[in-house]
């Protein structure tokens, strides 16, 4: 099973999620800005993940050096050209790492 990962990147947490083919959330939890802690929780994953999908904000290079480092694929993200699923009624970090990078996840991934 091929799984998928995004960060929703602040200046001192981040919100990781992983997700399956199915879109079923994995993991879904927020994190001081701390490349060990993330890898640790990227850790049982490892193996089946695709890739990481990180937001490009001004703080992104510590965290896509240390996944890169590490062996895992990552990709940044342009917030500002992604455009979140119209409609949502609720919107917060959690639902951000989830819906702002799926596109990003699909092309990514090669998936549709």
């Amino acid at each position: 099973m091929t799984l998928f990962s995004a960060i929703d990147l602040h200046s001192n947490n981040s919100v990781v999620v992983v997700i399956d083919e199915q879109d079923r959330i994995l993991l879904q939890k927020r994190y001081p800005n701390d490349i060990q802690l993330i890898l640790s929780a990227l850790e049982p994953f490892k193996n089946q993940l695709h890739g990481v999908a990180v937001e490009s904000t001004f703080n992104w290079y510590w965290l896509v050096d240390g996944l890169q480092a590490a062996g895992i694929d990552a990709c940044l993200v342009n917030t500002v050209a992604v455009q979140q699923y119209s409609g949502l009624k609720h919107t917060d970090d959690h639902s951000d790492a989830f819906c702002i990078f799926r596109p990003n996840l699909n092309a990514h991934s090669g998936r549709t």
